[in-house]
């Protein structure tokens, strides 16, 4: 994933609403958003190569999304996949946090990430090329990452949050359609906007836009993500190589236990 944009009860009727672009090689063998064989409680798509995924969500609402972190010149490639740190949490039954804490020690085995990992109650992000190395919990606002740390104001990052702001987040009813538009804006930046990886001006540009159309690497899929306050999930991928929409509707259930339910809403009545 290269760019996620999302708003954490940040919006009335939303616990969250996210947008994604996954930029990839086109050749790299992928399968479709799809509640797995193997894990039927875990809705994700699958990168076929190395096992893992990009983002996914579970049927009891933990979530988790990865995006790279651009440093060229700083890959090993016998790191493990940062895939798997995604499938990883979400096929666990290890909080959140607690899972963070322990990646943060061993992080640096892998290339660069950001991590976005939670459930409907709470939300994080670590990265391992943040120099506090801090696990950060995230409050209600509004986020955008792309394959820099959370909020870099890359261009895409910045346009992005803009147009969700302008054009979704000020109605009362969301459309994804409006959401899957935004995410399909292919102008690119201007030179002077543009940062400096390492990877030259030129294909700086080239991977500017939100949706990015190169020779062998662009955008492969777009995913719109919407839990509203009644725990009530829509997922929609959009993928173009090659060309499938997958949609699903869930709803994430009450936890089970009554003892939950009754701390949340202040413990038993007094009789």
């Amino acid at each position: 994933m290269c760019l996620i944009l999302f708003a954490y009860r940040y919006h009335p009727g939303y616990k969250l609403i996210l947008a994604a672009n996954r930029d990839e090689y086109y050749n790299r063998p992928t399968g479709p958003a799809q509640w797995w064989p193997e894990a039927p409680a875990l809705l994700a798509g699958k990168d076929l190569k190395a096992g893992g995924t990009w983002m996914g969500i579970t049927k009891n609402g933990k979530f988790a999304a990865l995006t790279n972190y651009r440093a060229p010149g700083a890959q090993n490639p016998d790191a493990p996949s940062r895939g798997k740190l995604v499938s990883d949490y979400l096929l666990s039954t290890t909080p959140a946090r607690e899972y963070l804490e322990s990646l943060r020690q061993n992080g640096n085995r892998y290339n660069g990430f950001n991590l976005i990992v939670g459930d409907t109650e709470n939300l994080f992000h670590y990265s391992n090329k943040e120099e506090t190395n801090e696990i950060s919990p995230l409050g209600p606002g509004l986020y955008g990452l792309s394959n820099a740390v959370l909020d870099t104001p890359w261009p895409k990052v910045v346009k992005g949050k803009q147009m969700l702001e302008q054009q979704v987040l000020n109605k009362a009813k969301i459309s994804p359609e409006t959401i899957f538009s935004i995410l399909g804006d292919t102008r690119r930046a201007r030179f002077k906007q543009l940062p400096d990886t390492g990877m030259g001006k030129v294909i700086e540009k080239l991977l500017s836009p939100l949706f990015i159309k190169a020779p062998d690497y662009g955008t492969r899929s777009s995913t719109v993500l919407l839990i509203d306050q009644k725990n009530h999930v829509t997922f929609i991928e959009k993928s173009f190589i090659p060309p499938s929409e997958n949609r699903y509707l869930f709803t994430i259930p009450e936890p089970a236990c009554c003892w939950t339910r009754f701390a949340r809403h202040g413990g038993f009545p007094t009789l």
